[in-house]
């Protein structure tokens, strides 16, 4: 193998239209890529670390081949972010990533949903359905994260930084 994608969400048919899936809608829409190994925890969000460096290590890849894929509350709704590194930015499921790997060097796709208004909650805002209103801006988001993890893939972060790393182009979330 020479890459190892992951999406982060949480197993369970009641979590499947949440914001907190975006990562495992990201897997599913991506196609078989030679040498390269799809998975979606099937721990919940907040203890996938430990299941990520067994993957790591069964495919014998540093975490530099490792593209860590999940919603992002601190961008705005639609917005798509590639980045080499990071912090967890208070995401529980990347904290656990990088508590188990030992290290907050790899690669990344980041999947806005912070709405345009105010939450009081956010992790019941994670976990609650997306609204019917919301699902053709949130498929395409979804399909541009997928295009950016086979973009990092062909032509390396730098340039995925590049392509990807743009407004999201007028994509706004429906109001309840």
């Amino acid at each position: 193998m020479d890459f190892l994608v992951v999406g982060l969400g949480n197993p369970g048919k009641e979590y499947e239209n949440t914001p907190h899936n975006l990562g495992f809608r990201v897997i599913d829409q991506l196609k078989a890529i030679k040498n390269v190994a799809l998975a979606k925890p099937q721990t919940f969000m907040n203890l996938s670390g430990p299941y990520v460096k067994s993957l790591l290590e069964r495919y014998e890849l540093t975490p530099g081949r490792l593209i860590l894929v999940y919603d992002e509350l601190a961008l705005p709704f639609g917005e798509i972010r590639v980045r080499p590194k990071g912090s967890d930015a208070g995401h529980n499921g990347v904290k656990s990533v990088i508590g188990s790997l030992g290290t907050n060097e790899f690669p990344r796709v980041r999947l806005g949903i912070r709405p345009d208004r105010p939450i009081g909650d956010g992790a019941k805002f994670v976990l609650a359905p997306f609204k019917r209103a919301q699902m053709k801006e949130v498929e395409e988001m979804v399909a541009r994260a997928s295009a950016a993890v086979e973009s990092i893939i062909a032509d390396g972060v730098e340039k995925s930084m590049t392509m990807f790393n743009r407004r999201a182009g007028g994509l706004k979330q429906e109001e309840e």
